[in-house]
């Protein structure tokens, strides 16, 4: 070993090595920096003045006394926005109605300045010297409403005479989207021996991360630069969309994450808070935050899901399926943000087949605007909702037609031979198996031994159902052209990698270490990541749509080769030999030839004997153009339902998924079981309620319930992997394969058991009132 070498000893790898996240030593131990625990000395506190009212004109708004309150410092309203130069919150994709003419797209205001169209929508802020200060000044705004009408369902806004929101969308309809080949689907049907028709209600749902949303922004002013601290998604996507909506240029910004306490969509972008932070950072000089209340993430954070979607399919004689196609309705809530109209247009159109063969697809959605909460991401995004209806609609399909459920999956299944496989709405599935992964399902669930266990649950006067559901999804192909890390050691020996893709919770540190050691066989202990280094000038997506382990993961992997390139005249001028001649292969360097062990290396080995100059050359910057991939699945769920109560228990649960190249199986295991649990939540408990006047009854956790623990008691998990060559790890995602699979499989086992009663349909949540209404309907008690 070189004596001059100040870098410690590093071990090989260990193949016995339990793999934990790295993350969560620091979280476990209280160690864990989030947003809010950024206590800036002489930081001024903002609140926000929310409208009561769902929908109303604003006559007179008088905050005079609100100004000459305690403490106050400033009060920001929509007058002041536009002198900054603000804008609205944006719309991430504009598209066509079905007889070509462009969107109503009506953007939210960064604050009310005429109407106000959701109770919750902010009107003010203000600033002062304390939080209470700022929320006690608040209170003497004097706010005069004319109130209106308003409309919080789908089918009132769609109704003939509906109170209409915005004056550029008649009848509330942003668009009417169509995709497909509508004259094709039509003939299908015309011919089908059988047809069924299922209609189910993915309801709207609060997306509730353990974080409440915050902001703390500090302007430096000698720099003319805002820092601006809050849980994200992604910094760059951050920086890009405040940068819009402020109308700054981005080099005067800059977005600094360290831990998210979850995301779920809900943290990709600004809202109106971070907005105005800025603004006020910047017009007082002084540090400002504001940390969001639980009630302000009922009432201020993007709602969830909130869909309909009504499904027919056409079967010959023999059920093979004809055609599909859908009319769909999308709740856009108030206005149109960020992702509302990709949900509702386009993730409930490409993968609306499923995991079948189907000649024709054609599907129509109403992208409709009431008086509630906008809509955007909520883990899935419109992924879980198509899977959950077309798995619903196949099902419903088998039962009224008298064919087995299995065998009319397994008889529609696109098979294996046939992949690449472009669908009739042209969306191209690479590789998968679907029959060797239900196949796998079915004897890990003993759906075979179903009968005997009915039968004990019938002698004890409960019901019984066990539902499955194959699923598929598209990941997110991403904004960014392609995804960029960069990585250098220390002078002590550690492999900094710098990357966009933060992590809420994900584990991305632990995985992309894994993928170092396995590639370049550098253990996972000398890797540390870090996302969002303000002094890297990266391009990338950051985290969200199942993609951030193969797009960044294979960023990562094309940094492992280049810094073997890096590290190879090193190793060349040591043995004397010519470049070509220095080989390297799964962590092992070898002179092409060579027999003595002079002449071979491990990478801990080559890293021990470098220098800190030679150290300080092996650096390099790995990318990778990672497009969509199809992650798919057979999700089984047997629950029993006690008809006295109406109260359902999950007894059990298998997921087999198919998720490709597994880096880190239990990461993979934790990702799978919150998903099942999130979409547990939603099958039996979740939804937010608003009454006709537009007031969210399910204002708190007093009234919206959540998963507890002991929801899913027992549960089954595998994966089989068949590798996806759509980027290098061959990698196809994990993050929504549990929603995307548990919603179909909780709904089909909950009507399995409720099917002998004469209960064909039912939309979730599956609460014990409504059960046991449904059955005491039907036993006329």
């Amino acid at each position: 070993m070189n004596t001059t070498a100040a870098t410690p000893a590093v071990t090989a790898p260990d193949n016995n090595t339990h793999y934990a996240r790295r993350e969560d030593h620091a979280l476990i131990t209280g160690q864990g920096r989030y947003t809010a625990d950024n206590l800036i000395p002489g930081a001024l506190h903002a609140y926000v003045i929310r409208s009561i009212h769902a929908h109303a004109r604003i006559t007179r708004l008088d905050l005079s006394a609100v100004r000459s309150a305690p403490g106050v410092q400033a009060v920001l309203t929509a007058e002041d926005v536009a002198a900054f130069g603000a804008t609205a919150i944006p719309h991430a994709l504009a598209v066509k109605s079905r007889d070509g003419t462009p969107q109503k797209v009506v953007r939210m205001p960064l604050l009310a300045s005429d109407a106000v169209h959701f109770a919750g929508q902010p009107l003010a802020v203000v600033i002062a010297d304390t939080a209470y200060a700022a929320q006690d000044a608040a209170e003497l705004a004097d706010v005069d409403y004319e109130a209106l009408d308003a409309v919080t369902t789908l089918d009132a806004a769609l109704a003939s005479g509906a109170p209409t929101l915005h004056a550029d969308a008649p009848g509330n309809l942003s668009a009417h989207y169509a995709h497909g080949d509508a004259a094709a689907v039509d003939a299908a049907f015309s011919q089908a021996a059988h047809v069924s028709r299922m209609k189910v209600v993915s309801q709207r749902l609060i997306g509730m991360p353990m974080e409440p949303r915050a902001v703390v922004v500090v302007h430096d002013e000698a720099r003319n630069l805002t820092l601006v601290h809050t849980p994200t998604q992604g910094m760059l996507g951050m920086k890009a969309n405040l940068a819009a909506v402020t109308g700054l240029p981005p080099e005067q910004l800059e977005v600094v994450t360290r831990d998210v306490g979850g995301s779920f969509g809900l943290r990709g972008a600004p809202y109106t808070e971070h907005a105005l932070l800025v603004i006020a950072a910047r017009q007082l000089k002084r540090p400002v935050r504001w940390v969001g209340g639980r009630g302000e993430v009922f009432l201020s954070d993007w709602h969830g899901r909130a869909l309909t979607l009504d499904g027919e399919v056409a079967l010959d004689k023999a059920g093979r399926i004809l055609a599909i196609r859908f009319h769909d309705q999308a709740d856009l809530g108030a206005y149109n943000c960020y992702f509302s109209t990709f949900i509702g247009a386009r993730n409930l159109s490409i993968t609306m087949g499923g995991v079948y063969k189907v000649p024709a697809l054609y599907m129509e959605s109403k992208l409709v605007f009431t008086n509630t909460v906008p809509v955007s991401a909520y883990r899935g995004a419109g992924r879980p909702d198509i899977a959950y209806a077309i798995e619903r609609l196949i099902d419903h399909a088998a039962h009224e037609h008298g064919f087995d459920p299995v065998a009319l999956r397994r008889l529609n299944f696109i098979p294996p031979q046939e992949f690449p496989y472009k669908t009739a709405n042209g969306t191209t599935y690479d590789h998968c198996d679907f029959a060797r992964v239900m196949d796998r399902a079915l004897a890990l669930s003993d759906w075979a031994g179903f009968a005997q266990r009915l039968a004990a649950s019938k002698a004890q006067g409960r019901l019984r159902g066990i539902g499955l559901a194959s699923y598929l999804e598209a990941s997110g192909a991403g904004g960014a052209a392609k995804d960029q890390v960069q990585g250098e050691f220390s002078a002590d020996g550690l492999l900094m990698v710098y990357g966009v893709s933060g992590s809420s919770g994900q584990g991305h540190e632990a995985s992309f270490a894994q993928i170092i050691e396995t590639s370049l066989g550098l253990p996972a202990s000398q890797v540390r990541y870090r996302a969002g280094d303000p002094s890297r000038s990266l391009i990338g997506n950051g985290t969200g749509g199942s993609r951030s382990l193969y797009g960044t993961g294979s960023a990562v992997l094309d940094l492992c080769h280049r810094l073997a390139d890096a590290a190879k005249p090193l190793l060349a001028a040591r043995w004397g030999c010519a470049l070509e001649e220095v080989q390297f292969e799964k962590g092992q360097w070898q002179r092409a030839g060579a027999a003595a062990a002079a002449q071979t290396l491990s990478t801990p080995e080559l890293i021990n004997s470098l220098t800190p100059a030679q150290l300080q050359s092996v650096k390099a910057t790995g990318e990778a153009a990672s497009g969509m991939t199809f992650p798919n699945g057979c999700h089984i769920a047997e629950v029993e339902i006690d008809p006295r109560s109406g109260v359902s228990q999950l007894l059990n649960y298998t997921a087999v998924d198919d998720l490709g190249t597994v880096i880190s199986p239990q990461l993979v295991e934790g990702q799978v079981h919150g998903g099942v649990v999130q979409g547990w939540g939603q099958a039996f408990c979740e939804q937010a309620v608003y009454d006709s006047g537009g007031q969210l009854l399910s204002g708190s956790l007093m009234d919206y319930a959540m998963p507890r623990l002991g929801c899913v008691p027992h549960m089954v998990r595998e994966t089989v992997q068949v590798d996806t060559t759509l980027n290098l790890l061959g990698a196809k995602g994990v993050g929504e394969a549990g929603c995307s699979g548990s919603l179909p499989a909780l709904a089909n086992a909950v009507i399995g058991a409720l099917r002998p009663l004469g209960i064909t349909g039912m939309d979730m949540p599956y609460t014990a009132p409504k059960v046991w209404a449904a059955v005491k309907a039907l036993q006329g008690g």
